[in-house]
């Protein structure tokens, strides 16, 4: 025989359920809230942002009309003037420094046998030094190099440059022009570096020098004879 009462309503476990659609409303909530506030906090960024752009650009504005005003400001036809002048200011400082004699010194020393100057020009605008230009005569183009060659070895010329040959068949010879730059100063530095390593050769002694004798480390200097007799020398 059953007992059992089909009435009866069957036993569900509510307390688990509820406590799951608690955790998971807490969940919903907390992650609403969060993307709520992350919103407003992007939406503040977000304006404060255009703010700043539209200041920068306003500022970029009133700076482009500020240099439009000093551009038209601006005489160029007073500074094309201004910078004309100090050219030819730098250019006469540098005339009346220039050594003529230090420059023929060097070509004395450095000119072969088949070689004449003509002429010498300085030029300016050039910024490795003071521009020379060297208009020459000689018998062939081999001695115009060793010319060259030896202009450079001085370290005072530097990009030398030979243009303008021309051949007279009359005479047989060759004009040709040297371009370069010319620094005193540098040929006095190359001459100091090629000095400086014979002046740190130490000085050998002749082969024919003798040491001289060294003194014993245990000499010591004669004592003075003693007079035994008591009597002074000088009373004898």
């Amino acid at each position: 025989m059953i007992n059992t009462n089909l009435a009866t309503r069957p036993f569900y476990n509510d307390t688990a359920v509820r406590l799951w659609i608690a955790v998971l409303a807490v969940v919903v909530i907390a992650a609403s809230i969060f993307n709520v506030t992350r919103l407003t906090s992007y939406s503040h960024d977000d304006t404060t942002q255009a703010r700043q752009a539209i200041q920068d650009e306003e500022r970029a504005a009133a700076l482009r009309a500020r240099a439009t005003q000093l551009r038209a400001s601006v005489n160029t036809t007073q500074m094309d003037a201004a910078a004309i002048e100090a050219s030819q200011a730098n250019e006469l400082i540098d005339r009346r420094t220039f050594s003529w004699t230090e420059l023929f010194n060097h070509f004395e020393e450095t000119l072969p046998a088949e070689v004449r100057i003509t002429s010498v020009r300085q030029r300016s605008g050039d910024t490795a030094g003071t521009g020379i230009l060297i208009t020459i005569v000689a018998r062939s183009v081999d001695d115009v190099y060793e010319f060259t060659e030896k202009l450079k070895a001085t370290h005072a010329f530097s990009d030398l440059l030979v243009r303008d040959e021309t051949m007279d068949e009359t005479t047989n010879q060759l004009s040709a022009a040297i371009e370069g730059s010319y620094r005193p100063a540098a040929a006095q530095g190359g001459a100091a570096a090629a000095l400086a390593p014979e002046e740190q050769k130490p000085v050998e002694p002749p082969a024919d020098a003798k040491p001289e004798a060294a003194p014993a480390p245990n000499a010591r200097p004669a004592s003075p004879a003693r007079d035994t007799s008591g009597t002074p020398r000088g009373a004898r």
